[in-house]
């Protein structure tokens, strides 16, 4: 079960108990102990419980009657949140925008409802679920399901993306290796993000600092390609010279 899931079982638990422990958890969400102790440390980073021993409850300004995949600010120091702050500002109303199904493009959503006549594409079944929510005009690709990450790929996602002439595409690869190519585990995401790239008109790579000198299986592009990159701190001096090849 991914963590999103988790996450909206174990504030429902939460609701209607209110004070729970992790055994109990444990015991009606059929989870391990160090998975639940993982995962309530991450709600109680995010604001929404606090953690006692062997337990956790609501906060106080928790809404149970809130929609599942709800979007709230990250804490300041959660480096997506950072990124989609700043991505943010390449953003004018009317653009036609092209996200991927990183996380990073994920925490944008909140920032895209201070625009207007936005049009947002994207292969993420999670990011378009949410923005229907928002009342913000949203194309899902379709196409094959990426059961772990709610992402579509293949073909029929592709050929929905080249229909379409994007003003921007915000996209975020596993890692930017040594000599400055976006790298994947993934040819399928990659295949994605490259329609994405031949047809958006400004191309911004999100990459968190993790991700520098990160070299995975499958080469999307050199990162001179790109016309932005943007992480939660200054772009290593060795990658901003390399961009600017």
């Amino acid at each position: 079960m991914p963590f999103y899931e988790r996450e909206e079982k174990l504030l429902e638990l939460l609701s209607a108990e209110r004070l729970t422990t992790v055994d109990e958890i444990c015991e009606k969400l059929y989870i391990s102990k160090p998975t639940v102790r993982r995962d309530l440390d991450k709600l109680a980073k995010k604001g929404l419980i606090k953690r006692t021993h062997g337990g956790a409850y609501l906060t106080k300004n928790h809404n149970a009657k809130e929609e599942p995949f709800r979007i709230r600010e990250q804490a300041s120091n959660d480096a997506c949140s950072v990124i989609a702050k700043k991505a943010a500002e390449h953003i004018q109303d009317g653009f036609v925008i092209m996200l991927d199904g990183s996380e990073c493009a994920f925490s944008m959503i909140p920032y895209l409802a201070d625009f207007k006549d936005l049009l947002i594409i994207t292969n993420s079944a999670k990011i378009s679920f949410i923005l229907g929510q928002m009342g913000i005009e949203n194309i899902s690709s379709g196409g094959r399901m990426n059961v772990e990450t709610l992402t579509f790929y293949g073909e029929p996602a592709i050929n929905c993306i080249n229909k379409y002439n994007g003003d921007i595409c915000f996209l975020s690869p596993k890692g930017i290796s040594p000599e400055g190519y976006l790298t994947d585990s993934s040819d399928e995401e990659n295949a994605i993000r490259y329609a994405m790239i031949k047809n958006s008109r400004k191309k911004v790579v999100l990459c968190q600092s993790s991700k520098f000198d990160q070299t995975y299986i499958n080469n999307l592009c050199h990162i001179s390609e790109a016309d932005e990159i943007i992480s939660e701190y200054k772009i290593p001096h060795k990658f901003a010279t390399l961009k600017n090849m």
